[in-house]
């Protein structure tokens, strides 16, 4: 977990105000964490820390680009992300309690005793979130040089005999007869 020194923010000697971080976020920094279902990602993250007293506010600015899958034809996509998140982390005599008691997300407290403030688990799910949940070729490129040309013709096929069964299994067919009883 050596590696997640760099994402630490010492903010105990920082002075009020607004701060500037830059990551360079790339995937062997998704290796301590589950296997995702993107690859060769190349994503910047701009952190704005704002300190106050007593609180710090945060916005993470996402930029960049990774591989996905196609939802539909099952190749591999480039996908580009961009997304802004924004959190308000407060310290306070028992953050422990207080985290279990907030119901907003973009709330967290730490401790009035803690100098580092480690922004990677933040980065990793703003990073995840960033990412559009359907991921699909573009519609200019589907069916193109790029698809998966097998598996958009199964996925044809599939449908032609989902729509037959469909017509043959169809339970109110013998309803019409009923329609226009006096």
């Amino acid at each position: 977990m050596n590696r997640k020194k760099e994402f630490e923010i010492p903010f105990v000697g920082l002075k009020p105000g607004v701060h500037v971080f830059e990551y360079k976020i790339e995937d062997k920094f998704f290796q301590d964490y589950d296997e995702q279902d993107f690859s060769d990602c190349s994503i910047n993250v701009k952190l704005s820390f704002d300190k106050h007293q007593g609180f710090f506010q945060l916005k993470f600015d996402i930029d960049g680009s990774t591989r996905v899958v196609c939802d539909k034809c099952g190749n591999t996509i480039l996908k580009n992300l961009w997304d802004e998140f924004e959190i308000v982390v407060k310290m306070v005599a028992e953050p422990e309690v207080m985290n279990d008691q907030e119901e907003d997300a973009d709330i967290y407290y730490i401790s009035h005793t803690e100098s580092h403030l480690n922004v990677a688990d933040w980065i990793y799910e703003f990073i995840n979130l960033s990412i559009p949940l359907q991921k699909r070729c573009k519609e200019e490129e589907f069916g193109g040089d790029l698809c998966n040309k097998d598996v958009l013709e199964r996925l044809r096929i599939m449908e032609e005999e989902a729509q037959k069964d469909i017509s043959l299994t169809n339970v109110w067919k013998g309803l019409d007869k009923f329609k226009n009883l006096d």
